[in-house]
This record gives structure tokens, C-alpha cells and sequence, in this order.
């Protein structure tokens, strides 16, 4: 086991590193940026939090003895009650859900129209940009519906965009080089979110409750049989999830835009 003992790590990166069980004591994490991390059972005692920013999946979080969880989701909820709507337990909540996801990505990318065709190939904060965005969701799509309930094997497009800590697989394309138009993408886009609708449209509460065949060859998911609920559940959570991040980082490539209005 490795030991850092009065050691100046400032401005070091972790990558692909595995921290599991360490210990730190009397360190020093001011500024410090965690990215897709798992972080399960982790116990901070007799620490200082300020200005602190947390996005991702939270479950059991536990604040001087309170659950937050519940509080937190409450809140957000009320802010926004199409949120609730993405929760959906029969078909025709699914079709619901898909109804608002669709609604609501067709704002954010009228909205992204407006900005500079290079700004939407720019990452905020080491994020993907709106573009890779995009191309991640058709992935999701690919993945959950066209191979995990459809069985297409290999469903993919050359602009799918795995996450960046998906091992290498064969025949999954990973090009984060190229840079598509943004109607390019959206054509590619409409035409799985139209197989989607599709599907869902065509759901009964008998086939949302039944599992999926395994699909044969490498991919993702796994080649096992999986909840249709399960699969489609995962891509309203990368929809919810995506297109507020996006929201997020527009925000930001607005503000830093010159004709940026300040806030009165």
C-alpha cells in the first residue's frame, strides 16, 4: 500500500485509478474537480464543506445524522413537475414520459440553434459538448432499445458516443475527434428517437413487465436478459439527465458569449 505522508500532491491527476478502501487524513481537497466516480459507502468525518457542488446519482446520503435524499428529490420535483412524470410505472406513464422528453428536448435544441455552430462542439468544465451530447443518447439509444429489447447485435452508427469509461469493445465505435454538424446529429437523433416513440406507442403493461432475449456478441448491455422496464427506464434517465447538463453548459457558453446580457 502506498503511503502520501507530508507530501505536495496539488494539481495531480487521477485517471482510471483504483482508490478503493484509502484513507485521507488532514488533507487538503480545496477546488479539487471528481468526475464520474463511484463513490459508495464513503464516510467523510470532521470535514469542511463550502461552496460545494454535487451532480449525479445520489441515494442514502446522510448529512449530521439526516437522509437528505428524500428532501433533495422533493425539492427538485417541485421545481420542476415534469420531473415526476419521468418516473413512470405502467405504459401509458411511459408514453407520458416519452412525450415529455421529446417536448423538452425539442426547447434545448431551438435554444442551442441560436448559438454559434463551433460553441456547440465546446466542452465547459471538461464536460462533452453539446454535440457529444447528442451523439451520446443516440448510443443510449442504440444500446437499451435497438440491442438490448429490439436484438440487433450490433445497432450502431459510426457518431455513437459511448461514456468515456466504457472499456474498448469491438465493433463500438468511440470517435471523439470527429466533429458532425449539429443537423447532421439531429437527423441521426430523429431517427432513434422515432423508434423509440414507436416502440412505446406500441407498449402494453404486459410487455413492459416481461424480460428480453439475450442478445449474442460483444456490446452493451451485457449479452443477458434484462427487465424491458429496466432498458427503458435507462433512457429516460439519460434523457432527463443529458439534457439538463446541456442546459447547464449552454448557460455557461451563453454568459461567456459578447452579446451576453447581465443579469439585472
Amino acid at each position: 500500500m502506498a503511503e502520501f505522508i507530508e507530501e505536495d500532491l496539488s494539481g495531480s491527476r487521477f485517471a482510471d485509478a483504483d482508490l478503493s478502501d484509502c484513507e485521507f487524513r488532514r488533507v487538503n481537497l480545496r477546488r479539487a474537480l471528481i468526475h464520474g466516480a463511484g463513490m459508495d459507502g464513503v464516510v467523510m468525518r470532521g470535514v469542511e464543506l463550502v461552496d460545494v457542488r454535487i451532480d449525479g446519482f445520489i441515494r442514502n446520503l446522510s448529512i449530521d445524522g439526516v437522509d437528505v435524499t428524500a428532501y433533495v428529490s422533493a425539492e427538485l420535483d417541485k421545481r420542476d413537475p415534469d420531473r415526476v412524470k419521468l418516473r413512470p410505472t405502467d405504459a401509458a406513464g411511459f408514453r407520458e414520459a416519452w412525450a415529455v422528453v421529446e417536448r423538452r428536448w425539442d426547447e434545448t435544441v431551438e435554444r442551442a440553434r441560436g448559438f454559434p455552430p463551433e460553441q456547440l462542439h465546446e466542452s465547459v468544465d471538461g464536460e462533452w459538448s453539446f454535440i457529444e451530447t447528442l451523439r451520446h443518447l443516440v448510443f443510449a439509444t442504440d444500446a437499451w432499445v435497438r440491442r438490448g429489447i429490439l436484438g440487433d447485435p450490433a445497432p450502431w452508427d459510426p457518431l455513437d458516443l459511448p461514456w468515456d469509461q466504457m472499456p474498448d469493445t469491438p465493433g463500438i465505435p468511440r470517435n471523439r475527434q470527429v466533429r458532425p454538424s449539429l443537423d447532421e446529429v439531429l437527423a441521426l437523433r430523429r431517427d432513434r428517437m422515432d423508434g423509440v416513440r414507436t416502440l412505446i406507442d406500441s407498449l402494453t403493461d404486459e410487455s413492459l413487465a416481461a424480460d428480453t432475449e439475450p442478445v449474442e456478441g460483444p456490446g452493451w448491455p451485457p449479452s443477458r436478459s434484462f427487465p424491458v422496464k429496466e432498458c427503458l427506464g435507462v433512457v429516460l434517465n439519460e434523457e432527463w439527465s443529458h439534457r439538463q447538463f446541456a442546459e447547464r453548459d449552454l448557460d455557461v457558453l451563453q454568459a461567456q458569449r459578447p452579446d451576453a446580457q447581465p443579469d439585472v
